[in-house]
């Protein structure tokens, strides 16, 4: 791996990459919410899609993916996105990787760096910002078209203006009182910094896309050698309140591409009994099902069918106690299967758009909420919530909505939980009446 100072830059595969913004969370530390802008040769976006930050997780393109936050045991921090720069439009010269801070400035966020890895879990890179002030928003690095290949430059350029600046630089519509980059609510707050800082960058031995998110172990340094992938007992048992427990959950991302139908056994590094994330990618397929597997490998449960031509559709599994979580997918094309933890879904808070199987984090009171389909073919939509009646271990299920065609209905939801969308076009889900 290469150490970075300001100004350097490297040459790096135009393959799937992996880029970490990492920083050292603890008491009046801001939290960080990165982005990736998508430039021309002009230096500018042609449009807001070219922004790829929390609400808008994914560039139309594919090339460039959110994929949101993780926590390591000790309070280290980061925030992640996913390149494929063979995939970059022609025409778009560079990918800028760039972060603001919420409610504080980059000085008084420590241990902050950005790192590249491949998707092996080899590290490639790592750039340490150690100059930051009073900065609001700053661009780490960026990947740039250079010979018929790409590059990686260190950039390390501050923005006392906020994201507000920095996103008018790059030629992005910022309203009159702009907002800095969505985040979803904290689902509890970080654990108490420890005495004293780590001394290493551990990147779990099972990582699949790279590292995704540190397992329980140190971040910043990028000297030691990886970490092993935490054993089950390292994970605390869930408690009464599973959906906050589940949310502060984090482990290494796993990530498996393949095609046609194939059995994928994830590592062992899931957490036992928890829910995560299960997302997957898929174009030009009649079809796209994916099931999870009995303990003799046998499919089980049906968690998600779909029968769009482009597919990047989300549900959740439960990690089985005694055995790693097993998934069938069945396609006719290539796809790319991820495993995350369950911080990565989407948080409702006010209104939320999708299209296609999508899962949801519910985090209100008991109220009502709005749903618009319009498509053609079947909506559906679960909850799943912790019962309230102590002899009942599992989670109730309400069905909310299971209807054909367009609709604009509403449905009562009785407490925080998911919420798990099957469809087959575009929607909007809104909390209240």
């Amino acid at each position: 791996m290469t150490v970075m100072t300001k100004g350097d830059n490297l040459p790096v595969p135009a393959a799937a990459l992996q880029v970490a913004v990492t920083w050292r969370q603890g008491a009046h530390v801001p939290d960080v919410d990165v982005s990736a802008l998508l430039l021309d040769a002009t230096g500018r976006v042609r449009s807001d899609a070219d922004l790829v930050f929390y609400n808008q997780p994914a560039h139309p393109s594919g090339a460039v993916r959110h994929l949101g936050k993780g926590q390591g045991a000790d309070g280290t921090g980061a925030d992640w996105l996913w390149l494929d720069l063979a995939a970059v439009e022609l025409g778009m010269d560079r990918v800028v990787v760039a972060a603001s801070t919420d409610a504080g400035t980059f000085g008084q966020v420590p241990f902050l760096d950005v790192r590249v890895a491949l998707p092996d879990g080899q590290q490639v890179a790592s750039f340490t910002i150690g100059d930051a002030s009073t900065e609001t928003a700053f661009v780490f690095g960026e990947f740039y078209r250079r010979n018929g290949g790409w590059k990686f430059r260190a950039v390390g350029q501050g923005y006392a203006s906020g994201l507000a600046g920095l996103a008018t630089d790059f030629g992005i519509s910022v309203a009159e009182d702009p907002q800095p980059v969505p985040v979803a609510p904290a689902p509890a707050p970080p654990p108490p910094l420890p005495p004293a800082p780590p001394a290493s960058y551990a990147a779990p031995a099972s990582y699949a896309p790279p590292a995704s998110y540190a397992a329980p172990g140190s971040y910043p340094s990028p000297a030691a050698p990886p970490h092993a992938a935490p054993a089950a007992a390292s994970f605390p048992a869930p408690p009464a309140d599973r959906l906050a427990s589940e949310l502060a959950l984090s482990f290494a991302p796993f990530t498996h591409h393949a095609s046609g139908k194939e059995r994928v056994t994830c590592p062992p590094n899931l957490p036992p009994g928890a829910r995560v994330v299960v997302e997957i990618e898929c174009r030009d397929s009649i079809s796209v099902n994916i099931d999870s597997c009995d303990a003799y490998g046998r499919a089980d449960q049906d968690l998600l069918s779909t029968y769009e031509d482009e597919v990047h559709a989300r549900t959740f599994a439960t990690v089985p106690e005694d055995r790693p979580l097993s998934l069938v997918v069945r396609a006719d094309t290539p796809w790319t299967l991820r495993v995350l933890p369950l911080a990565h879904a989407r948080r409702l808070v006010h209104s939320l758009n999708g299209r296609g199987p999508d899962l949801l984090v519910y985090e209100g009171s008991a109220g009502v909420l709005s749903f618009v389909h319009q498509g053609q073919s079947n909506f559906v939509v679960w909850h799943y919530f912790t019962s309230d009646d102590p002899e009942w271990q599992g989670d109730e299920e309400d069905l909310l909505v299971n209807e054909v065609g367009r609709l604009d209905v509403l449905a009562p939801v009785r407490a925080p939980g998911l919420l798990r969308i099957e469809a087959d076009g575009p929607w909007r889900i809104g909390v209240g009446g």
